[in-house]
């Protein structure tokens, strides 16, 4: 039985919306790699009026750009997240390499980006103090930080921005950064 999910499930090609039907039953939409138009921004603004749009992009460096361009150019998009490890076979990464039980956990735990609700509860000097900044093992450890909360991958700079985006406090990144020890 297909899992429903009432939201337009926006990915970056024909083969994972193919692998992605054989299992949810949901609305896709494809943006054709890396080359995101000015007519799928347009579409995307406009299916949001009706719709929750959760953007399921490739856990990889074309996949994050499409992502961040996605929600540099649309607030309150959905974002779900599906880890590397997860997603790779024969020597492919990406969201139809994904199982079906990291596509749907990842679907179950979006987060949503809202420029509006931007704050800076966390500075440059927060993580560095934390260790998530600096240190031999701050990448890895920002790596586990981001798997937990769900925030994709990305570096320093990046993971900063989305903290502040979903507003997470400096007391809860030492918590989390405590529980990986």
């Amino acid at each position: 039985m297909k899992t429903s999910i009432n939201a337009l499930i926006v990915v970056e090609g024909k083969t994972d919306i193919d692998y992605l039907e054989s299992f949810i039953d949901a609305k896709f939409y494809k943006v054709n790699g890396s080359a995101v138009s000015k007519k799928d921004i347009e579409f995307l603004k406009n299916a949001k009026n009706t719709l929750d749009i959760v953007v399921l992009t490739d856990p990889d460096f074309p996949g994050m750009k499409i992502r961040d361009y996605l929600n540099s150019q649309i607030d309150g998009l959905k974002n779900a997240y599906v880890r590397k490890e997860f997603s790779i076979k024969n020597h492919k990464v990406g969201v139809a390499e994904s199982t079906k039980e990291e596509i749907l956990n990842a679907l179950a735990n979006c987060i949503t980006f809202n420029k509006n609700t931007y704050t800076k509860n966390v500075t440059e000097n927060d993580l560095f103090e934390i260790g998530l900044l600096g240190k031999e093992n701050s990448a890895l450890l920002r790596k586990k930080v981001a798997e937990t909360l769900r925030l994709g991958f990305g570096n320093a700079k990046s993971f900063l921005k989305k903290v502040n985006m979903v507003n997470i406090t400096k007391e809860k990144l030492k918590e989390i950064v405590n529980a990986q020890d």
